[in-house]
């Protein structure tokens, strides 16, 4: 198997926020293998482990399927209408590259335009990715804050 390139998970990230700021979350969930997970750690332990620490977002498959099926419903008020977003994904490297596994980190910056508010939410991935053919999948999605703290009524209501 070839290495991926980092123009290729470049690509992937870019479409990957692009998914989100049309908040086309079923195409998104299509970019998860089944038993991938995504995490959120707390600003004040970005290095925890989710099953002894406390986390803004810790899904497994399952999980994240019903977070996109939850946001979608009128009934997730905190994002009715859903809030507009801008994401920045920059300083993609590739850290490891072999096999059927990729990791690759990268810096985000997301405007979040919601109630005459504008927030920024700046941070860095850590991801492992599943390497299918010339595709490539989450296996495991990791969006770290680099926040202190959440401004006062600041909430995660959507994906980071």
């Amino acid at each position: 198997m070839s290495p991926v390139s980092r123009a290729q998970v470049e690509d992937f990230l870019f479409a990957e926020a692009a998914l989100l700021d049309a908040w086309k979350l079923d195409e998104w969930l299509g970019l998860f293998e089944p038993g991938a997970t995504s995490e959120v750690p707390t600003t004040d332990r970005p290095n925890a482990d989710p099953e002894s620490a406390q986390f803004y977002v810790a899904d497994d498959y399952a999980l994240i399927a019903a977070r996109v099926k939850r946001l979608k419903s009128r009934h997730a008020h905190a994002e009715n209408p859903h809030s507009r977003t801008r994401r920045l994904v920059t300083n993609v490297r590739v850290t490891q590259n072999g096999g059927d596994t990729v990791r690759a980190d990268a810096a985000f910056l997301i405007y979040k335009i919601r109630d005459g508010n504008v927030d920024s939410f700046v941070g860095r991935y850590e991801h492992t990715l599943a390497v299918h053919g010339d595709t490539l999948k989450f296996r495991r999605r990791k969006a770290i804050l680099e926040l202190e703290v959440l401004r006062p009524g600041g909430r995660l209501s959507f994906i980071v």
